[in-house]
């Protein structure tokens, strides 16, 4: 009987997935391991590119799911079995077995990374697989809100870039510099450049991440100019824990009077020894719900802790339990003094299972084998509330508490409404024998401060309490288990949204439609797939030839055009939020965008012509005269370096004097075809010179006159989405369609509706234009690399861009007109 051994292939494997477990254990401590997260995956995705099969990829994940689990959670199953009665070696084996469930993303990674790669190379592979991750994290919010992302908190400059696209947008960064440092290894035997290209890459990243950080963090410490209303804020962390053991040895009242007298005492020191404006108490501090009393001792429970709050003169948030017809809440109560309870927060997201169970996996067979499931139901949203001093000062707060901060989408509603800071409730008390939970679930919540650039004061049972400023930075915190008073100050300052805000959690949603996109992108070249003709030469190109004057002349127009279009934006973002608001910046616009741009047109259009071969001749054909040039005498093809007015070429001559002029045209290619149809052999002159040739000619080949005309992308269709938009104005602000017209005439009407027209012309091409960079980036990046899917990779970002422009704004446009409505 024969041992069958693992081939040296699957010890890589295994090695692989061990060391990547390993490296992401260590960078989810924290601490100087955050640089960890730009490597952590490398040894993983080096193996995962030896998988062939979808069914090897998915059992490589599945592997990687459950060793990051052991690797990063282990404490977790400890803590449920600790929590459920069933022992820390049980609630381990079961969170093992569940991780390929709890971590997802991994599976979903190496899916989509390894269909991605058969059709469209490295550069869109590593893209696709790292939109799959963060997509599937947004589909399936896993249980404690983990992503990758959170593990940069240890560094106070590259969390910045948290308020542009969250936690999820850092994991996305972190997921393409490991699969640039990957790929660079794999390179590393075709010499030194292909090895760099990679690394310089991902260098560039970092380096931007590292910029914003950098920047915007000055920004944000630097003094306030205004002299905001400011409130002591004191939180009370008790450290009284394990209700249910102390309710088994003194009794329920007994436990209550033991935690309210408790409260009490810290309270009165944190109002005479730190000058109290507030008072903070933790998540289920009171046990039983208030305002709703189950008997005649709860009430006078309820009378006694509002008889505190007017004795004390301050105003008191609290966590408790809330109730109505349709069940009961975990909530946050704010009491007033002299006035009651001025509202109640209820908790959005309470712990699957421990605190609440869907009704369709509810009964008594659940309750019978999970006799601790809970019987919460969830809240229904973000609701903002002031805390008020005696004296008047009055900050408004959004409340989170516990799971509510693991979700970004609370604090960013808050923010919408108006809040001024966050206060965050929590009880971590199962926690106490696994500080590394506590520690996590503070970084966690430290993010939503920096996506939304709110302060965040956050009290738990037996730590951590902290004070979180608006850079994430955790400027003080009590210990696990100390019994303490913390004081923050927190002033009433509106900060300007940031694009988080403005957006919502945007990165898993953009993700998901450029999986959604690129996945109907496939099926549509699939359908359409046939062999690849060679291409013929063509008889005619046409071409423009410049002088070096107008070359230089048109350039100049087209440079001065968008730079009038940034300027423009840029003054429209600081005043008046992307909006055109009088006739006189319509005709900025025109003069410096729409004027520079026509005239370099119309420059273009005097100098056409068509190109051809006549016998041995390559002739020039214009209006008004005709060039003659013998193919035999053109020695090299040399493409314009910087492509202004547009992409072209110079001609060198084989002797006599250079020429003097030079040829715009789109398909430098097809000339270069053309002439060596003749039989005289042409080349391209300039190491990048291939490189440059093939980069227009793709890029024309990807264009579709119709979907890509100007006309269209940048008036009939502006004006299509500013009709929707301009009646919607004209109901709310005026009463009806012709609201204006009735009132102030069609001069003013027409004017209005020209400025709507405008403002989303100026907007759709400020948006084309980021597209147009990103496309042209990814696509000189691939060439860069020598990928041979270069040419498909344009194509399927060039669908995709029009996706996004033809289908993503009117669809955002629809969804804004919802929300309104």
């Amino acid at each position: 009987m024969t041992k069958e051994r693992l081939s040296p292939s699957r010890w890589r494997s295994i090695a692989g997935i061990l060391a990547t477990a390993v490296l992401l254990g260590l960078y989810a401590r924290g601490g100087p391991a955050w640089a960890l997260g730009f490597v952590a995956l490398v040894p993983w995705l080096l193996v995962l590119d030896t998988d062939r099969t979808m069914l090897r990829v998915s059992a490589n994940a599945a592997l990687m799911s459950i060793a990051f689990v052991a690797a990063a959670f282990h404490w977790f199953g400890a803590a449920i079995g600790a929590y459920t009665g069933v022992g820390a070696s049980t609630g381990t084996v079961a969170l093992l077995v569940s991780a390929p469930l709890l971590q997802p993303q991994f599976i979903a990674f190496a899916l989509v990374r390894q269909w991605a790669g058969r059709r469209y190379g490295p550069v869109l592979r590593a893209l696709a697989a790292a939109c799959a991750w963060v997509a599937c994290e947004w589909l399936a919010p896993k249980l404690l809100g983990d992503t990758l992302g959170h593990g940069l908190f240890s560094s106070a400059v590259l969390r910045q870039v948290a308020d542009l696209g969250g936690a999820a947008g850092i994991t996305l960064l972190l997921l393409l510099v490991n699969e640039a440092v990957a790929f660079a290894i794999e390179q590393r035997g075709r010499g030194a450049r292909a090895l760099l290209r990679p690394l310089a890459l991902a260098s560039v990243i970092v380096a931007c991440m590292a910029g914003y950080g950098l920047v915007r963090r000055a920004a944000l410490q630097a003094p306030p100019v205004d002299d905001a209303p400011t409130l002591r804020v004191a939180m009370v962390q008790a450290s009284i824990t394990d209700y249910e053991r102390l309710r088994r040895e003194m009794g329920a009242y007994a436990v209550v009077r033991h935690v309210l007298d408790t409260h009490y005492a810290l309270s009165w020191s944190a109002i005479r020894d730190h000058d109290a404006d507030v008072l903070l108490w933790s998540e289920t501090v009171y046990p039983t719900s208030f305002g709703s009393p189950r008997s005649e001792d709860g009430a006078a429970l309820d009378r006694e802790i509002q008889g505190f709050v007017d004795a004390a003169g301050v105003p008191l948030v609290f966590g408790t339990y809330d109730r109505d017809g349709q069940g009961e809440y975990n909530a946050a109560a704010f009491l007033e003094p002299g006035k009651g309870m001025l509202g109640a927060y209820r908790k959005t997201h309470p712990f699957p299972l421990t605190e609440y169970v869907p009704a369709w996996l509810d009964g008594p067979w659940l309750r019978r084998w999970l006799p601790w499931a809970g019987g919460w139901r969830p809240g229904d949203g973000a609701r903002v509330l002031p805390l008020r001093s005696a004296d008047g000062r009055e900050v408004n707060v959004v409340p989170l508490i516990c799971l509510d901060d693991v979700h970004s989408d609370l604090a960013i509603d808050g923010a919408r409404l108006g809040a001024q800071a966050i206060v965050g409730m929590s009880n971590d008390s199962w926690f106490t024998a696994y500080p590394v939970g506590a520690r996590l679930h503070l970084a966690v919540a430290a993010f939503r401060s920096i996506e939304t650039r709110l302060p965040q004061v956050r009290v738990t049972t037996n730590g951590l309490s902290a004070i979180i400023d608006d850079t994430g930075e955790v400027l003080a915190s009590t210990s696990m288990g100390d019994q303490a008073v913390l004081t923050a100050f927190v002033s009433a300052r509106d900060p300007s949204p940031t694009l988080m805000v403005r957006w919502g959690d945007w990165v898993g949603r953009a993700a998901a439609a450029f999986l959604l996109g690129l996945a109907a992108l496939a099926a549509w070249q699939a359908s359409r797939r046939r062999a690849k003709p060679v291409p013929e030469a063509e008889s005619t190109v046409e071409v423009v030839v410049f002088t070096p004057f107008w070359r230089a002349l048109a350039g100049a127009l087209r440079l001065g055009a968008g730079a009038g279009l940034l300027w423009l934006a840029f003054d429209m973002l600081l005043r008046t939020g992307l909006q055109i608001q009088s006739l006189s910046q319509l005709g900025l616009f025109a003069a410096a965008v729409v004027a520079p741009l026509v005239a370099a047109w119309a420059i273009g259009r005097a100098f056409v012509a068509q190109a051809r071969v006549e016998g041995p001749l390559l002739v020039l054909e214009q209006r008004r005269q005709r060039i003659e040039m013998p193919v035999a005498s053109i020695a090299a093809l040399r493409p314009w370096r910087v492509p202004l007015p547009r992409s072209g070429v110079d001609v060198r001559l084989a002797e006599g004097p250079r020429w003097t002029r030079c040829l715009a045209l789109t398909r430098p290619n097809a000339l270069q075809r053309m002439l060596a149809a003749t039989g005289v052999p042409q080349r391209w002159e300039g190491g990048l010179a291939r490189g440059l040739a093939d980069l227009a000619q793709a890029r024309a080949d990807a264009r579709r006159p119709r979907l890509d005309h100007a006309l269209l992308k940048f008036a009939l269709f502006p004006l299509l989405l500013a009709l929707v938009a301009f009646r919607l104005h004209q109901v709310i602000a005026f009463g009806g369609s012709f609201g204006e017209y009735y009132s102030y005439g069609l001069r003013a009407y027409l004017s209005g509706l020209l400025i709507w027209w405008a403002s989303w012309s100026i907007g759709l091409m400020l948006f084309a234009a980021l597209l147009r960079v990103a496309i042209e980036t990814v696509v000189v990046l691939a060439m860069a690399l020598r990928s041979t899917h270069a040419a498909a990779l344009r194509d399927a970002l060039e669908w995709l861009g029009r996706l996004a422009f033809y289908v993503g704004v009117p669809a955002w446009l629809a969804l804004r007109l919802l929300a309104a409505g």
